[in-house]
């Protein structure tokens, strides 16, 4: 059986060599090569024609996620095993409706690591223990608070920019206010920052593309 052909991403080059070093002398396993983001993995994947890609996430230019949806729109047949330092919701859950087919932290023992590949390569799901966990949680809680008229209203001024001056000064009301419902925003989207809850939001389809300036 010819061995699995893996593809490394990853803006590290000290990731890339570590994960290479680390499979080097599996003669199941043959690194094919290596990118530093996922725009430089979509214009190698179809020369390298790897059976499996290890894809980072958060990277320059293009991210994993990104990379994932669109290596799958062109109809890519490797499958991606993300390996990343994140399990964040904002982090798994992008990557997984991507098209992923498994995500394992870069604290894997090698043995695990190894087994994820062969795994992928089979077409088969694997999670790291932490990221099932948090999917299942999140499975079994509620639905996402809907947010208010007004905080959408807010949300959408903080899209296109505004500050919460600026924002109260639009929607007529105070500074405070608009403090207020940020707090109320960030609680039901289950986010600390404004970008982070502009993000949420147009991920979850609360805004569209039109709501920015």
């Amino acid at each position: 059986m010819s061995p699995i052909r893996l593809m490394i991403v990853d803006d590290h080059p000290v990731v890339r060599d570590g994960i290479r070093g680390m499979l080097a002398g599996d003669s199941d396993l043959d690194v094919v090569g290596e990118a530093s983001d996922g725009a430089e993995a979509l214009a190698l994947v179809d020369s390298l024609r790897p059976d499996v890609i290890l894809m980072d996430l958060r990277m320059p230019r293009l991210g994993g996620a990104a990379a994932i949806r669109a290596l799958a729109t062109r109809g890519t047949e490797a499958r991606v095993l993300v390996l990343t330092t994140y399990d964040t919701d904002r982090d798994v859950v992008p990557a997984l409706e991507a098209g992923a087919t498994g995500y394992l932290l870069k604290d894997a023992p090698r043995d695990e690591l190894v087994r994820a590949i062969h795994a992928a390569a089979r077409g088969e799901s694997v999670l790291a223990p932490s990221v099932a966990t948090r999917l299942v949680t999140q499975l079994r809680s509620p639905e996402h608070e809907a947010l208010s008229d007004r905080e959408l209203e807010v949300l959408r001024l903080i899209a296109q920019g505004e500050t919460n001056a600026g924002a109260a000064a639009r929607l007529f009301i105070s500074q405070a206010t608009v403090k207020t419902h940020l707090v109320h925003i960030y609680t039901k989207l289950d986010v600390n920052d404004r970008a982070a809850a502009v993000a949420t939001a147009y991920h979850r389809g609360l805004l569209e593309p039109r709501d920015r300036r």
